[in-house]
């Protein structure tokens, strides 16, 4: 038997948003068992929570978003990402703002955090989805599928047809090992050409270069941690956005898979398991 767990101790960080640029104070505080993860805007009366859950996914432009009890929250996907991984199940994440801190663009901040503060154990029992047949979601260019498997395996194929990107394949059995080594490092990803017009929708509006991976059409415009950092990147995405319907225990294979795809196979989890 698994049992739930919680954090031993409260974290705090500070920083921008991603796409908001507004700066942000986060703390993620212990909560008890059955809570599951909940995300708290501070700056609003009454505190209003949203829980980090498949049914309360609200958009998934260039980023996750949830709402619930009038407030949203968005760009969620990389601290669930490192949530998911280091087998956090029942937490307060409390901002002031809309928007995590980007931190370095990817996970490996947060799970630096997470991991400071420590896992507490609690009396009750995890519940876990085991996936047992196979579900799919597709809008026939790009798919996402989970099939039964033990722990959680994802395999990811990204296809872009600009030549400094390419094809790129990962496949990884996410443990804390891999998961720190492998896909936690891996920043998101803009195409130079797209910066601007991010902007003026009010997209990318925190991004630097030293959070998110920048190419153009000669060159990449800062040094790669990975040559797939692309693909390894989309993994995190995935394991974040899948948190959302619980601890899943699956083989997910994705190609081109972004968060609408994610999100919405997290959706059909939840509705076949949860509700």
């Amino acid at each position: 038997m698994e049992h739930q767990t919680t954090l031993a101790s409260e974290i705090s960080y500070s920083g921008v948003g991603l796409h908001s640029g507004a700066e942000v104070h986060m703390k993620i505080k212990p909560a008890p068992a059955g809570t599951g993860v909940v995300f708290e805007r501070t700056d609003i009366s009454g505190r209003p929570r949203v829980r980090a859950s498949a049914s309360n996914v609200a958009a998934t432009v260039r980023a996750t978003t949830i709402e619930e009890n009038g407030a949203r929250f968005f760009t969620i996907e990389h601290l669930m990402s490192a949530i998911a991984a280091f087998g956090l199940d029942n937490c307060i994440v409390e901002l002031d703002s809309e928007e995590p801190p980007v931190a370095d663009g990817a996970s490996l901040a947060f799970l630096d955090l997470l991991a400071g503060a420590g896992l507490k154990p609690l009396e009750e029992e995890r519940d876990v989805v085991a996936v047992d047949r196979v579900l799919r979601v597709d809008d026939g260019e790009r798919f996402v599928m989970i099939v039964p498997g033990d722990g959680l395996r994802i395999t990811f194929t990204s296809l872009n047809p600009h030549p400094l990107v390419g094809t790129q394949y990962v496949d990884v059995i996410v443990d804390g090992d891999s998961y720190r080594k492998e896909i936690a490092p891996a920043r998101t990803i803009a195409y130079e050409g797209e910066v601007e017009a991010l902007r003026k929708a009010g997209l990318g509006l925190g991004g630097t270069l030293e959070t998110v991976i920048v190419y153009n059409d000669e060159r990449w415009l800062n040094t790669l941690r990975f040559p797939d950092e692309l693909a390894r990147h989309k993994v995190l995405d995935v394991i974040g956005d899948l948190r959302l319907a619980g601890v899943v225990r699956g083989h997910v294979i994705a190609v081109k898979s972004a968060h609408a795809l994610n999100t919405a196979l997290a959706r059909k989890i939840y509705e076949t398991y949860r509700v």
